[in-house]
């Protein structure tokens, strides 16, 4: 049990300045998420629970805005952070079944809910190498204890994660080996071929023209998101899934990732960082201000 919750008070988020802090919030984390989903779903519980209480296939673009409206207040959220990680535990109280190996689960069994969050800790690593920069050694143990937090916060106790960097790579081995398969879930969201719905938010006038288009525009951009799903997974997880990656491929994603690393940069905040991100960092920097003043 973390020290916060035996004093008996709610898990604080990670700190303002630390690597999840300019990470998660910068848009080209977004690119991330997929991978980290497709990571997830490979085990055979949470495949199993995705595929049978998830709504990601009849409303893919409201499930998407609510898991990242989630994710970002896991790290920006201040005193909201842990009211949401309450709030996702009672959500998955009701989520059970059997999984693809014919195993009873239950979406807040220790071993489970921790792999689903286990999972962004090597997603962000990797996905940090191509689209930002690569973390150097002592960026990557901030991220694991930063990623320990975040746990936390969504009520994951230390004694069902790894403490230390040390120990997640045995831990992250072992269920590769052991665990990880290719589920129906996973083909899915590799695949180009699953049918997604148009984009139901935003200006009307948007909404129908994507309407009018979506039979041309949504095969290129299935068939883009499953490269970059397949491209920033870690090599090691995706050939434990048994997802193909060519050299070709692998040349087509270092070039678009040289053209994000140089493009994101140089855009201004508001289009460099998600809005809870924005605000959270504009805060953060008025009230340094206001100490120093």
């Amino acid at each position: 049990m973390s020290s916060e919750s035996a004093r008996g008070a709610d898990p604080v988020p990670p700190p303002p300045g630390g690597v999840l802090w300019s990470l998660s919030g910068d848009i080209r984390a977004l690119l991330m998420l997929p991978a980290a989903l497709t990571l997830q779903v490979a085990h055979p519980a949470v495949g199993a629970g995705v595929d049978e209480h998830s709504v990601f296939r009849t409303d893919p673009w409201g499930r998407g805005e609510r898991s990242l409206s989630s994710l970002q207040l896991w790290v920006y959220g201040g005193e909201e952070a842990a009211a949401e990680g309450r709030r996702l535990r009672r959500l998955h109280r009701t989520i059970r079944g059997t999984d693809t190996r014919g195993r009873p689960y239950h979406a807040l069994s220790p071993a489970n809910y921790a792999w689903v969050h286990a999972t962004g800790f090597p997603v962000y690593r990797h996905g940090a190498r191509y689209l930002l920069r690569p973390l150097n050694r002592d960026q990557e143990r901030a991220l694991y204890r930063e990623w320990l937090q975040v746990g936390r916060v969504l009520g994951i106790h230390d004694r069902d994660m790894p403490q230390t960097i040390e120990e997640f790579w045995p831990y992250y081995r072992g269920m590769l080996a052991d665990e990880i398969e290719r589920t129906a879930v996973v083909e899915e969201l590799v695949g180009a071929g699953a049918p997604v719905p148009p984009l139901d938010r935003g200006p009307w006038a948007l909404r129908l023209l994507l309407r009018a288009l979506w039979p041309v525009l949504l095969p290129p951009l299935a068939r883009f998101r499953g490269f970059l799903t397949v491209g920033l997974m870690p090599p090691d997880a995706r050939e434990a899934i048994g997802l193909e990656w060519t050299d070709a491929q692998e040349r087509r994603l270092r070039r678009f990732c040289a053209v994000v690393r140089m493009v994101v940069p140089v855009l201004p905040e508001r289009l460099r960082y998600l809005p809870r991100a924005r605000r959270a960092r504009a805060a953060h920097r008025e009230a340094v201000r206001r100490c120093g003043s």
